[in-house]
């Protein structure tokens, strides 16, 4: 057995132990001030993240919006650090009723509605103001929204946390040098097809794994966001990043729709709008929070690259078969869809001013 195998089976129980401890601590802050016991209404909500982080902690201010504009009648009880395990397994309890929501990553969300991985295609979605732009689009985001209603779900929102690039603990200046890199991205077959397509041979791994490997060396560098890296602290071993921004990292505020039906008229309506409030105010605070981040790493030593024009025309120009390969996923319309159109992905590279 490799020897950092070795190493990794026996640091597992005192890590697990570790993470337990962290996570406990880090809700600390969150605490409610207010006792939910008589809460007619209860809506257990997951997140896989760490609340530090913006386009998380709008489960805990949903939390305490809610329980105030419904004089108490709605508790939103949020756990956020996969406390309620990964996301496949917590999409399973959402669908069939077991949790009433969840902010889920766009990545993941793609298992139950493939209409979701709009949000993940290179280059389309790839900023802050495109990304508001997108909110604000009316039936193309509602459109959005429902992917996941042919299987009891409802999306409501979305949150973000940064723009995708590379950490790494040697420069990356050129496509050149990324390909001499072992570079982590997430297990999610549309991240697989990107770099493919762009000739990298990256190392997919779950996220978990990621803070014992960049320390041993299995991995050298990572595709991540500088907000993430720098809160989860990949900056103390990777102490260079690569700004590609090709894509928004999201989390999409989805709900049982038995469960959101089941509310009286009045709050059901209370609960849609405080969603989107919520959201609409965070997406502000993680734009904020990206630049906060990357200046704080900066100032702790850590270097910043870009790639050349020549190389972002490249990545731009590989990335079109990324686009045609999950058209016909993302254009597919289910029987509940009241917003039909022809090409919904033309229609979303129109809005955003796709260029290839």
């Amino acid at each position: 057995m490799p020897c950092f195998l070795r190493g990794t089976i026996y640091l597992f129980p005192l890590l697990l132990l570790c993470t337990a401890a962290m996570a406990n601590n880090a809700l600390e802050a969150f605490t409610a001030d207010f006792d939910s016991s008589e809460a007619p209404y209860r809506c257990i909500v997951s997140n896989v993240s760490h609340p530090v982080i913006q386009g998380v902690s709008a489960g805990f201010v949903l939390r305490d919006r809610i329980w105030e504009k419904s004089n108490g009648q709605i508790y939103v009880d949020f756990k956020p650090l996969s406390m309620l395990g990964g996301e496949v397994e917590v999409l399973n309890l959402l669908q069939m009723g077991a949790i009433q929501g969840m902010g889920v990553s766009s990545v993941a969300a793609t298992n139950l509605g493939p209409r979701f991985g709009v949000v993940n295609l290179p280059f389309l979605v790839d900023s802050f103001d495109k990304l508001e732009r997108f909110v604000n689009s009316g039936p193309l985001f509602d459109h959005f929204l429902r992917a996941m209603e042919h299987q009891g779900i409802i999306g409501l929102d979305i949150t973000a946390y940064g723009n995708y690039g590379w950490a790494s603990t040697q420069p990356i200046q050129s496509l050149a040098e990324a390909r001499t890199m072992r570079l982590r991205i997430a297990e999610a077959a549309v991240n697989q097809l990107i770099y493919r397509e762009w000739g990298l041979r990256p190392v997919v791994m779950p996220w978990p794994d990621v803070p014992v490997a960049l320390r041993q060396g299995v991995i050298n560098s990572l595709d991540h966001t500088p907000t993430v890296c720098n809160i989860t602290r990949k900056f103390e071993v990777a102490r260079h990043f690569t700004e590609v921004n090709y894509a928004q990292g999201l989390f999409i505020w989805i709900f049982n729709k038995a469960w959101l039906d089941s509310l009286p008229d009045d709050l059901k309506v209370l609960f849609q709008e405080t969603v989107r409030e919520v959201a609409s105010e965070i997406r502000q605070q993680a734009k904020d929070q990206e630049e906060d981040e990357i200046r704080k790493a900066k100032e702790a030593g850590v270097t910043f690259h870009r790639l050349s024009d020549a190389d972002m025309s490249e990545l731009r120009a590989r990335s079109v078969r990324v686009h045609d390969r999950y058209r016909n996923q993302i254009n597919r319309l289910y029987r509940h869809d009241e917003y039909r159109p022809e090409n919904y992905l033309l229609e979303m590279q129109n809005l955003l001013d796709y260029v290839p």
